[in-house]
């Protein structure tokens, strides 16, 4: 609360408050001094209305008087101090008026006591303190006005708060009827939105009906294009497996019954099986690893004789007059463990790619270890001077079936899988496939692979007997030679029926069963031999030429291993004999019934 008699304040004037009229004087006072600093109308009325309120009160208390005073401060305001000698103080309801319309403050003692108003000034303390003497005139006039003077005061004032209340009240009304129309528009909007909103949603909702249609539509086509792949599969793979077999056994006969010309017509025979068995093999595994059943099989790789293998498969195939092919001979061969048949393909693929591109120069393949980011790597190049692919086609060549156009694709036939499927296998055994090209210059694709690898797989031993069970008698003729460095002694069976009394004649370290056959297929040999108490602890290594995705797997439970005909080789088949039995501990004893639930 401020003293308005404190040296911070300016005094206006002081007046006595006697009589009824001087009530009405003390009203119309306290309105124009408030008009003359600056206060707003609505708030002049309130301070007018207050002081009337608190000094008709206060009539008859002795000595009244009211004080006016400006604070002399930079937010200034008007003090109006009402001050009586005795009698009762303002009554609570007009203190409580007063208070409602602004700020009252009350010190009423035993003998005397005063009440302060106060006005907040709109204007600043220098602008302020320049209208105090108009202030001053302005109380002054008002001193001695007269009871019609003051009523007309009062009418006036109630006219121009009827007007500003009539004012107020059309402008309120003007604002409601803006309002309404923004609301009105609001909901339109709003209506707009929503039925936009519903038909885009009907809109999202049938693109994703139609998406879910599309990709339906995709999975029974890449669905029905496995299921062709694996029923075409054992129908081309057999008659090819046989070809080249039995052009393999004609070439390793004696020379001297066949002539150089009959010679090399079988040697094409068996180039042009070979190229076509890894046709459909790479067709084949193209389509698995897209459905994600193309796993590698781990094991030891003896990495000087695969190079020595593909030095041998390559030796004069697509070879120009003027190209040299370099295979590598490494003398300490690193240790590695991977699959051999995709390895192979790997190598094959960059090689035959890089003497297909390659009309005069070199054809490349070196044998490194680096060290990598995981340890040791084996880094496999596969480099040529061939024609170099251009930059911008570099990464498109590893789209499947794409081939890059041009004059040097005459005469090179293709399908575009070599490359793809290559960075494919690569990517499945740990590794990964770089390549780098020059047009003009020639191309550079680089093979890493971890060292040493996965673990191993049981180390292979020999059998002393094996049971063949298979119909194909060419297959059988073929797979013989393999058989032969494995086996002491070989019983071949060419009818399933035939095949459990043979096994428990000849009691054999292992059995191979094919699972097509005409009159007992192999999944009832399978389960006739794992019926028998006798016979269940042979080892028996089912083979097929059908697509292991489209195999009973749950009929198979009995076998050892489940091998491809078309990639069948005497480590894999040695490995298979050593592997222990799935229903059996690795230590002999029988498995227990959760051992197998949870295998």
């Amino acid at each position: 609360m401020r003293d308005p008699g404190s040296a911070g304040a300016v005094h206006l004037m002081t007046i006595s408050v006697a009589t009824e009229q001087d009530t009405f004087s003390l009203r119309r006072s306290g309105r124009s001094v408030a008009e003359v600093l600056g206060v707003e109308k609505q708030d002049q009325v309130r301070l007018a209305t207050a002081l009337s309120e608190l000094g008709r009160d206060l009539l008859g208390a002795a000595a009244l008087t009211v004080e006016f005073a400006v604070t002399d401060a930079q937010t200034p305001v008007l003090l109006v101090t009402l001050r009586w000698q005795g009698g009762p103080g303002p009554g609570a309801e007009a203190l409580g008026a007063a208070a409602r319309l602004v700020q009252v403050h009350l010190d009423d003692g035993p003998v005397a006591g005063h009440v302060i108003v106060e006005q907040q000034l709109p204007l600043s303390g220098p602008v302020v303190a320049g209208l105090t003497e108009r202030a001053r005139e302005v109380l002054s006039a008002h001193a001695g006005s007269s009871v019609s003077e003051d009523s007309r005061a009062q009418t006036r004032d109630l006219i121009a708060a009827l007007e500003e209340s009539r004012a107020q009240r059309e402008e309120l009304h003007r604002l409601n009827q803006e309002l309404e129309e923004t609301n009105r528009g609001v909901v339109a909007l709003y209506t707009e939105l929503s039925a936009e909103l519903e038909e885009t949603n009907r809109g999202v909702v049938a693109l994703y009906a139609e998406l879910d249609e599309k990709s339906r539509q995709l999975r029974e086509a890449s669905e029905a294009k496995t299921r062709f792949w694996a029923n075409v599969s054992h129908e081309l793979r057999t008659p090819i497996n046989s070809v080249v077999g039995l052009a393999g056994l004609l070439l390793e006969t004696d020379p001297g019954r066949l002539d150089d010309e009959q010679r090399r017509q079988i040697a094409l025979i068996s180039a042009s099986g070979n190229t076509l068995r890894a046709l459909v093999d790479e067709l084949l595994d193209v389509a698995k690893a897209e459905s994600g059943r193309l796993e590698p099989a781990w094991a030891p790789v003896d990495l000087r004789a695969l190079l020595g293998e593909l030095r041998g498969i390559l030796r004069g195939v697509g070879t120009g007059e003027g190209v040299v092919l370099s295979i590598a001979d490494p003398q300490a061969a690193p240790t590695l463990v991977s699959d051999e048949v995709m390895l192979t393909r790997i190598l094959r693929n960059l090689l035959s790619n890089a003497l297909k591109f390659t009309e005069r120069g070199t054809v490349a393949l070196e044998v490194a270890v680096a060290a990598g980011e995981r340890g040791e790597e084996l880094v496999l190049t596969v480099s040529d001077s061939g024609v170099g692919i251009p930059p911008d086609q570099q990464e498109r060549i590893f789209e499947e079936f794409y081939q890059v156009r041009g004059p040097h694709q005459r005469g090179r036939p293709g399908t575009g899988l070599g490359l793809p499927y290559a960075r494919r296998l690569t990517g499945l055994l740990g590794g990964t496939l770089a390549l780098a090209s020059t047009p003009g210059q020639g191309t550079r694709v680089t093979v890493r692979l971890p060292l040493p690898g996965p673990p191993a797989d049981a180390p292979v031993r020999r059998v002393a007997v094996l049971v063949t069970v298979d119909d194909d008698e060419a297959f059988r003729a073929s797979v013989r030679p393999v058989l032969g460095r494995l086996a002491e002694r070989i019983v071949e069976v060419s009818a399933g029926g035939q095949a459990v009394e043979t096994v428990r004649r000849e009691r054999p370290d292992a059995v191979l069963l094919d699972l097509h056959m005409p009159d007992l297929d192999g999944y009832a040999v399978l389960a006739e031999l794992a019926g028998d108490p006798q016979l269940s602890a042979i080892p028996v290594i089912v083979i097929t030429s059908a697509s292991t995705g489209t195999l009973e797997h749950g009929r198979l439970a009995h076998a050892r291993a489940v091998l491809e005909k078309a990639a069948l080789s005497s480590h894999q088949l040695a490995t298979a004999f050593a592997a222990p039995a799935r229903g059996r501990r690795p230590g002999g004893g029988a498995a227990t019934s959760a051992e197998r639930g949870s295998a």
